[in-house]
């Protein structure tokens, strides 16, 4: 089972609208996917349609011992199963202070025995224990990044972030990988930013790009993906060919090991950046 964080420190990225549409790709060749909100804001819960459910039959099961969350009912929306966001979140997180409690969601994830091929972890854009709770429980991070400074500054923060949880949490997390999304080409500005990140990070920067696209810019509550809304715009051509890569990036990451996979990640270089 694939494990995958999405995320990034800074909003307004694409992020949730990434998952979502990453995950329906998925759902519509074949693969069985789960996606977990964890953002307490419960943006993709709200945009895939999906009620404020009861606490336990939400994301708050993962940190409830005596509830397992095979137990817990799972809504299928958009060719992929979610396990929704609660506003009781921001309750629960302040009783959520110890070493041990960024654990939960791996030890849950590892006792359910669920059937799935995919699980993506949808998280907020701040580091919270709900967000190093998807990093300690993934192998795999997606870091989607608008080529403009303040996300990508936010990108190479994340990317700091997931290096700190690999060597004290988690070794078995890959480097992340890094998706462009609301990109013009038209802006001078998007292609220095886009060059930047690639000259840094190479090829765990994916090829493909999420562009500026109308029919994902409209926002909708009804469970609908653009994959059904609009199956032939440049927005849903982006999201298939952006999952097939990031499905092939993974499976090249698993064959070669964690072990064998460089991590150089360098700090934030704030006037490179400007430059």
């Amino acid at each position: 089972m694939i494990v995958l964080t999405v995320c990034n420190h800074k909003g307004g990225t694409g992020k949730t609208t990434t998952a979502i549409h990453i995950a329906a790709a998925l759902g519509l060749s074949g693969h069985r996917v789960l996606v977990i909100d964890l953002d307490p804001q419960g943006f993709l819960t709200r945009v895939m349609g999906v009620p404020e459910p009861p606490e336990e039959a939400s994301v708050l099961a993962l940190f409830n011992p005596s509830v397992s969350l095979r137990e817990v009912r799972r809504q299928s929306v958009g060719g992929f199963d979610l396990l929704p966001s609660s506003t009781a979140m921001t309750r629960v997180m302040r009783q959520l202070h110890r070493p041990t409690d960024v654990l939960w969601a791996k030890e849950a994830l590892e006792q359910s025995g669920l059937d799935y091929d995919v699980v993506i972890f949808d998280t907020a854009a701040a580091i919270t224990v709900y967000s190093l709770n998807a990093l300690v429980a993934s192998q795999h991070v997606l870091v989607p990044v608008t080529p403009e400074y303040q996300p990508v500054l936010g990108a190479e923060q994340t990317a700091q972030t997931i290096q700190l949880v690999r060597k004290k949490l988690n070794p078995t997390l890959f480097p992340p990988l890094f998706l462009f999304t609301q990109v013009d080409a038209r802006k001078r500005a998007h292609q220095l930013y886009r060059r930047y990140l690639r000259r840094r990070y190479g090829d765990r920067v994916l090829d493909t790009v999420i562009r500026t696209s109308a029919a994902l810019a409209r926002s909708f509550e009804d469970g609908s993906t653009v994959f059904t809304r609009d199956p032939h715009t440049r927005g849903a051509r982006d999201y298939a060919n952006a999952t097939d890569e990031l499905m092939q990036r993974i499976r090249q990451d698993q064959k070669a090991g964690v072990e064998q996979t460089p991590w150089s990640i360098p700090a934030p270089s704030l006037q490179e950046i400007r430059s």
